[in-house]
C-alpha cells in the first residue's frame, strides 16, 4: 500500500456517522425556523406558476398514420404491417420489412414529407408566416419542422405524421394538408415505363387520328367528284341497267320496223317510238362511256368521259369504272389501314392509361386526422407543481448557503478573499451604471 494514501481510522468513521444526522437534523431545524418565509414564498411561487401555465397558449396535437406505397404491392406492405404489429411475430416483421425494402421506401417518403416542397406549399396554402407571426419564410419553415413531428415504424414501415398547433381545426387540416401534398408530389414525380408508353401512345393516336381525317377526306372528295361509293355494287347495277335499256332497244327496233309496214314513216306512233329509241340509245351511250385514258386530274374524269351535260351525273360510266377503281381502292386501303392503326392505338391508349394509374404511387392512410378534442400541452398541473417545487428547493438553498456564510469565521481567508472579489464586482457594476446614465 502507498504512504501517500490515508486509511480513515475506525474512530474517524464513527465520529462521521455520528455527526451526519446532527447535520441533517440542524438544517431541519434551520428551515422550520424560516418557515414563514418558504410558506410565503411558496404561495407566490404556487400563484406565479398558475398564472404561467395559464398565460402560454394551448396546443393541440392530430395524428395520421399512413402505409407508404410500395413497388411490391400493397399486399406485400400490409403483410410486413401485420407481421410488424403482431407481438409474437416480431422476427417475422423483421425478416418482411426487409425483404420488402419497406425501409428504404419509408425514408424516401419520409424524405418527401420533409422537404421544402411540400412545407412550402402548406405555408402558402394556410399563410403561416401570418398565422407563426413570421416575417421570413424560412423561419416559418423551421417553426413548421418543431411542430410537425414523422416517425416511422421500424418493423412495418408505418410512418406517423403528428401536427401540433393551437387551432385544433388547423391541426388537422395540416396533418391532411401533408397526406395530399405527398400524393400530388408522387404524382408529379412519377416516370413510370407505363406514364412513357402512354405519353408516346397518345403522340401517336394524334398524329394517326389526323392521317385518318386526311384520308376521309381525300376518299370523300374523290367519291364525290366521281360518284363512286360503292364500285362493286354500281359496276353490278349499272351492267343490270345496261342489259335492261338494250332489251328495250331491241323491243323498240323491231316494233317500229311492224309500225313503218302498217302506217309509213309519217305516222305519230312511228315518230314517238323512233324518239323512245333515240333516247334508249343516248342512255345506253352514257351508261357505258368512252373507254378513253383518264386524265391527269381526277377533277376531269366525268367531263372527259362523259362528256360536258353529264357531269352532274348520279354515276360513273361503265366504262371507266376499271380505271376509277384503282384510284378509290387505293384511296379506300388508305383510310381502312388508318382505321385499323387508330382502334389498334385506342386500345393500347386505354391499357396504357390503366397501367399507368396501378403504377402511380398512391398513399394508403391507415387513420385519417381528426380534430383533437383535447389539449395536448401544457400539462398545467404538472408544470403548477414543478415551479412550485423548484422554487421550494430553490429557497430552501438559498437559506442552507446563507447561514453557512454567516457561520464561516471572518478570519478565514477564503471569506476574506470572496468579500472582496464581490466588492470589487459591486463597485465596477456601479461605475457602469454611473457611466450609462451620464450618457443618457
Amino acid at each position: 500500500m502507498s504512504p501517500s494514501v490515508m486509511t480513515p481510522t475506525p474512530e474517524y468513521t464513527a465520529q462521521v456517522a455520528a455527526t451526519a444526522p446532527a447535520d441533517w437534523l440542524s438544517r431541519g431545524v434551520l428551515l422550520w425556523q424560516y418557515r414563514r418565509t418558504l410558506t410565503r414564498v411558496t404561495t407566490g411561487a404556487m400563484i406565479v406558476s398558475l398564472g404561467i401555465a395559464f398565460v402560454i397558449p394551448k396546443q393541440y396535437k392530430s395524428v395520421a398514420s399512413i402505409m407508404p406505397p410500395d413497388q411490391q404491392g400493397s399486399g406485400a406492405m400490409l403483410l410486413a404491417a401485420l407481421a410488424g404489429r403482431s407481438g409474437g411475430l416480431g422476427s417475422l416483421g423483421s425478416l418482411a420489412g426487409g425483404l420488402l425494402g419497406t425501409h428504404t421506401n419509408t425514408a424516401l417518403y419520409e424524405s418527401l414529407l420533409e422537404s421544402g416542397t411540400i412545407g412550402g406549399r402548406l405555408i402558402d396554402r394556410f399563410d403561416l408566416q401570418r398565422v407563426y407571426h413570421s416575417r421570413y419564410r424560412f423561419t416559418t419553415a423551421k417553426h413548421l419542422a418543431r411542430m410537425t413531428k414523422i416517425t416511422d415504424d421500424k418493423k412495418s414501415g408505418v410512418i406517423t405524421i403528428a401536427v401540433e398547433d393551437t387551432d385544433p381545426v388547423r391541426a388537422r387540416d395540416l396533418a391532411q394538408a401533408y397526406l395530399d401534398e405527398l400524393n400530388n408530389l408522387l404524382t408529379r414525380t412519377s416516370s413510370s415505363s407505363a406514364r412513357q408508353e402512354r405519353i408516346f401512345i397518345e403522340s401517336r393516336l394524334k398524329s394517326v387520328s389526323a392521317d385518318l381525317e386526311q384520308a376521309q377526306l381525300a376518299l370523300s372528295e374523290f367519291s364525290s367528284r366521281n360518284s363512286t361509293i360503292d364500285l362493286k355494287e354500281q359496276t353490278r347495277g349499272l351492267v343490270d341497267a345496261g342489259a335492261r335499256v338494250q332489251g328495250e332497244l331491241l323491243v323498240e327496233q323491231s316494233g317500229l320496223q311492224s309500225l313503218r309496214q302498217i302506217y309509213g314513216d309519217g305516222n305519230v306512233r312511228v315518230r314517238e317510238t323512233e324518239a323512245r329509241i333515240a333516247s334508249l340509245r343516248q342512255d345506253l351511250q352514257k351508261m357505258a362511256g368512252t373507254s378513253a385514258p383518264l386524265p391527269a386530274t381526277d377533277a376531269a374524269i366525268s367531263s372527259s368521259a362523259t362528256g360536258p351535260e353529264d357531269k352532274a351525273a348520279l354515276y360513273p360510266p361503265l366504262r371507266q369504272l376499271p380505271r376509277l377503281a384503282v384510284p378509290y381502292a387505293d384511296l379506300y386501303r388508305r383510310v381502312r389501314v388508318q382505321e385499323t392503326v387508330f382502334e389498334l392505338l385506342t386500345q393500347q391508349f386505354e391499357l396504357a392509361r390503366i397501367e399507368e394509374a396501378k403504377d402511380i404511387p398512391i398513399v394508403s392512410v391507415i387513420d385519417s386526422p381528426g380534430i383533437p378534442e383535447k389539449k395536448f400541452f401544457p400539462p398545467r398541473l404538472l408544470l403548477t407543481l414543478l415551479l412550485t417545487l423548484l422554487t421550494f428547493a430553490a429557497t430552501a438553498a438559498l437559506i442552507l448557503i446563507r447561514e453557512q456564510w454567516r457561520a464561516v469565521d471572518p478570519r478565514d481567508p477564503r471569506k476574506s478573499f470572496a468579500v472582496e472579489v464581490f466588492s470589487v464586482v459591486r463597485r465596477r457594476l456601479g461605475q457602469l451604471a454611473g457611466t450609462r446614465d451620464g450618457v443618457a
